[in-house]
């Protein structure tokens, strides 16, 4: 008997002592693979546990190696035994690091509500054969035996080794989806995994909405949208009492090649004590949508009331057949002409809505900021004109991207400034910003291939990098010396001015030296009328009563023309305009502004700023005010001093129209057609927008602020290309 025992436990440890070899056997195989592409089929679930009150849940899964989350799955709303059928491709560097996946209840309104975990040993797969697996799920996350079930995930695991040269390739190029795509070994899951690449990103301004459905007992309702493209989801924020909310959000929703495009939107009423309150929904098919264009959408509400104001882009396309790309755009000298011979002067009558016409080449950048760890960025260009917004597909990895991409625009506004901005991706936070750069129109020299000091978010300071553009500019004159004097184009994405002390002190300043020159001469009239200076006295009197007997009304435009005369002629022999403030001294402002943000970043975390957020309001209120004052001030100044030529000559000739005008037409019937004209607009064109002229006209000039923020840096280096070196050479 004791023999017995003694064979069965030395037959127990043999086996064991070769469980333990092949063990040791497989890890050392596995560790001679550098890195492993770990492919999952995420399937269904079955049986998982009810988090909403309907006895029914939403769930989503995460996955994560090593404390990182690397996918996060759809969601799947109102079942207990969800089916993804989602496809991915994971990077394994520690492949004796466990696969832990965690299941949640989607909760629109609260925290999302946990659902149970689970782990698995890839360590037990079998290399490059797909294994089919049922994963139980439990509170702790730990298969025991003690611990009740939550349910089950159904899922295919495909564990891939790859070389250490397919390592380096792989992380080089940055993409997990650029790998095993073109050899013959790669498997469907690979293949599949191709499409989860998103082709074109979509552009979203949600501006307004207007006569909602009223959901409250007071007639009035708290709404809010959910979008929803394929797999992508955003949600707006709520607006309070209202039926007509103004959202005025931009977000980005990412269109796949194997998705359809087809945008879901609902609105809803917040309901703090119960379930949100269902307002309406539309879709929209942007299969039928111009790429590289900015579409304005007012779409009606179904199973509601009401409808929104959308703006909406399709660009950052990818490949390079796409319309956006320069080897795809014939622009040639044929094309110029023909642009050219659109906007003639001949032509202005034709069409007077159609300014002028846009096109941006976009062709590289150098030298830009490092927003990676690994030292590198994965930057891409947005290209921004008033309300319309275009940008470029993104190049990863790399601090001196090549996009060569070419947009058009449509000029509404030959005062408009371009903007262009370049962001470096980040799939898990939001874009973040490498530099900046506006460009006024009415400064472009057509054709110009040109590079461009990147600035900060404020236009003030230079940033890191710079970017070579080529602009041309096609407009007729008449057409945008109409389109000046009415109102100007509101643009919906602006931030909105918090309260800052360094901008009221600033504020404040401008105010004062626009108020300077103002109380300077009323010292001077009083000086005349006091003696103090009895030739200046004896002048002022004799200018008063010669101007008084020969006063007419056609002499107040001749004595602004004698100082537009006056300007240019300084404009003319320096070539400068008069400058009144000195720009080092506003980047001076700009450079304390900064410190105030970082105080109030800090402050940010005290309870006393909750406190006293209404005396901020208020104070805010009185330092856009004193802004929009100084701001004034400033156009009126620069509209005679040539900061905008084609302004200021617009100005000098409406000046000589008034002047003849006044000089053979009465002033009363001047103001009796003026008065009809006022009367009678609205009925004349009931869409017609109440304006003043004037102020249309002052709007379009820049303050001394934009000119500033305009104001072109030079260079730090240019990389010259072969075409632009031969150039040089033809010219030497």
């Amino acid at each position: 008997m004791v023999k017995n025992e003694d064979w069965i436990l030395d037959n127990q440890k043999s086996v064991l002592l070769s469980e333990e070899g092949l063990l040791k056997q497989k890890h050392v195989a596995l560790r001679q693979h550098a890195f492993y592409l770990l492919e999952v089929h995420l399937r269904f679930g079955k049986d998982l546990q009810a988090r909403d009150a309907c006895g029914t849940s939403d769930p989503y899964v995460k996955f994560k190696i090593g404390g990182k989350q690397l996918y996060k799955s759809r969601t799947v709303n109102r079942t207990l035994e969800p089916y993804w059928d989602e496809f991915f491709t994971v990077p394994v560097e520690d492949v004796f690091e466990p696969l832990h996946l965690r299941v949640y209840d989607y909760d629109f309104a609260f925290q999302d509500d946990y659902m149970g975990s689970a782990q698995v040993d890839l360590t037990h797969l079998e290399l490059s054969r797909p294994t089919d697996l049922a994963v139980t799920l439990t509170e702790s996350g730990r298969p025991d035996v003690t611990s009740p079930s939550w349910g089950q995930i159904f899922l295919t695991l495909t564990l891939i080794p790859k070389t250490q040269e397919e390592k380096e390739q792989f992380f080089n190029k940055g993409s997990l989806l650029r790998l095993g795509f073109n050899t013959p070994s790669a498997s469907p899951l690979v293949r599949r995994q191709k499409t989860q690449m998103w082709d074109s990103v979509v552009t979203i301004v949600l501006v307004e909405g207007k006569n909602l459905l009223a959901m409250d007992e007071n007639g009035v309702s708290d709404p809010y949208v959910k979008f929803s493209l394929g797999n992508e989801r955003y949600k707006s924020k709520v607006m309070f009492k209202t039926l007509d909310p103004q959202w005025l959000e931009q977000f980005n929703l990412h269109v796949y090649a194997d998705q359809p495009k087809v945008l879901e939107i609902s609105v809803y009423d917040k309901d703090f004590h119960g379930k949100d309150d269902f307002m309406g929904r539309c879709t929209i098919d942007l299969s039928g949508f111009e790429e590289e264009r900015t579409h304005s959408v007012w779409k009606d509400l179904e199973d509601g009331a009401g409808s929104l104001f959308l703006l909406i882009t399709i660009s950052g396309t990818m490949g390079t057949e796409t319309i956006s790309d320069l080897s795809s755009y014939a622009f040639d000298a044929g094309t110029q002409r023909e642009l050219l011979a659109k906007y003639g002067l001949y032509k202005t009558f034709k069409d007077p809505y159609d300014i002028g016409h846009l096109i941006v080449k976009v062709f590289k950048a150098q030298g830009l900021a490092a927003a990676d760890l690994c030292g590198k960025s994965d930057p891409f260009c947005v290209v921004e004109m008033c309300n319309a917004r275009l940008q470029t597909h993104t190049e990863y990895k790399t601090l001196a991207p090549e996009w060569n991409k070419i947009f058009t625009f449509q000029i509404t506004d030959i005062h408009s400034v371009l903007e262009v901005t370049v962001y470096d991706e980040d799939r898990d936070k939001r874009c973040e910003f490498l530099g900046k750069v506006a460009i006024p129109l009415l400064k472009v020299r057509n054709g110009e291939k040109k590079w461009y000091v990147l600035k900060d978010k404020k236009l003030r300071t230079r940033a890191k990098g710079q970017i070579l553009l080529e602009i041309y500019v096609f407009y007729n004159p008449i057409r945008a010396s109409i389109i000046t004097f009415t109102p100007k184009e509101t643009k919906y994405m602006q931030q909105e001015q918090k309260f800052k002390r360094s901008i009221f002190v600033k504020n404040v300043n401008r105010v004062k030296m626009m108020l300077f020159g103002v109380v300077e001469l009323l010292r001077f009239l009083n000086s005349c009328f006091l003696w103090e200076s009895t030739l200046r006295s004896i002048s002022a009197f004799v200018v008063f009563l010669v101007i008084t007997y020969t006063f007419e009304f056609y002499m107040l435009p001749v004595a602004l023309l004698i100082l537009y005369v006056k300007n240019y002629v300084i404009y003319a022999l320096t070539g400068r305009q008069i400058a009144t403030r000195d720009e080092d001294e506003l980047e001076e402002v700009e450079e304390d502004d900064d410190d105030e943000d970082k105080d109030e970043r800090g402050e940010e975390k005290k309870t006393l700023k909750e406190k006293l957020q209404a005396v901020q309001d208020a104070t805010a209120m009185i330092q856009n005010i004193l802004g929009e004052f100084a701001s004034f001030g400033e156009r009126c100044k620069n509209t005679f001093n040539y900061t905008v030529p084609f302004l200021s000559w617009l100005a000098f000739l409406v000046l000589v129209l008034g002047t003849v005008v006044l000089y053979f037409i009465p002033v009363r019937y001047l103001i009796m057609a003026w008065g009809v004209n006022k009367f009678t607009k609205k009925l004349r064109n009931p869409h017609a927008v109440p304006n003043n002229e004037l102020l249309d006209f002052i709007s379009r000039v820049p303050d001394d602020e934009e000119k500033v923020t305009h104001r072109e840096l030079k260079p730090m280096f240019v990389d010259l290309t072969d075409s632009d070196k031969k150039k040089k050479k033809k010219r030497n």
